[in-house]
């Protein structure tokens, strides 16, 4: 028992010595942070950033560091560093402060209803502070004003929406329209194409016809003067021919007169 007393006793002290460099290192850090705050930036954030590294859960660190960000309107930054200090606040002296400064860097980001709910916060745990009040005041109206433009954009995407949707029927209309004039003059082609096609085969059947028509070949065969001359004298021929055969028989069939001997 005296053996585990004295162990005890140790390793309370070993970290006690530990916690006791930690804080110390914090502190340094933390002072020379402080110290550069107004001349430079770059090794203000170095330092608090090193604190932070040392010991997380003590909130002055990241709350300074917050404050110093907002300064140089890195909004962002600011409030991660402010919810970290957040996490870890206890009094409510330090939620009250960290919940102001959420609120003051919400309304920069234009957040104004985030900014209200984070300046309610604040004056949960002091609601005394007039300055938080007169803060969520302001970002009240400003939260309404963007509740009632967020509406009339709605009410604009909506009749925005509705006159694209009229839009885009009458388009279709249009479309379907000019579809269907397209096969009317289709079929308007196509119908003229069959009666070209049928006077076609009219007409081919009429010089077939005209073709076929041996009187009308021969009325209007041509001959030249020549064979109309050959044929003349073809038929005068044919016509001397046929009255010496006429001549020929009667003088066959005559009789001759003799006289009686009487």
């Amino acid at each position: 028992m005296v053996l585990q007393k004295y162990l005890h006793i140790i390793v309370i002290f070993f970290l006690s010595i530990n916690l006791f460099g930690q804080n110390e290192s914090y502190n340094k850090y933390l002072y020379d942070g402080n110290i550069n705050y107004e001349k430079d930036f770059l090794m203000t954030e170095n330092n608090y950033r090193k604190a932070i590294s040392m010991n997380s859960s003590n909130i002055k660190a990241p709350y300074n560091l917050s404050n110093k960000y907002y300064e140089e309107e890195l909004y962002d930054e600011a409030l991660l560093r402010q919810a970290e200090a957040l996490k870890h606040a206890k009094s409510n002296n330090e939620k009250h402060r960290i919940n102001h400064n959420i609120g003051n860097i919400l309304m920069k980001k234009n957040l104004c209803k985030e900014a209200h709910e984070a300046y309610k916060n604040a004056l949960r745990n002091n609601p005394n502070d007039d300055e938080t009040r007169y803060n969520l005041s302001l970002a009240k109206l400003c939260a309404d004003e963007q509740n009632k433009n967020d509406e009339k954009n709605d009410d604009k995407d909506d009749k925005n929406k509705d006159d694209q949707n009229d839009k885009n029927k009458d388009d279709q209309q249009k479309d379907d329209n000019k579809q269907d004039q397209k096969d009317e003059n289709k079929q308007k082609n196509k119908d003229d194409q069959n009666k070209n096609d049928n006077k076609q085969d009219q007409k081919d059947n009429n010089k077939d016809k005209k073709k076929n028509d041996p009187s009308k070949e021969r009325g209007s065969a041509k001959l030249s003067p020549e064979q109309i001359k050959n044929l003349l004298k073809a038929m005068n021929n044919e016509e001397n021919k046929v009255q010496a055969k006429i001549n020929e028989k009667k003088q066959k069939g005559a009789k001759i007169v003799t006289e009686k001997d009487w």
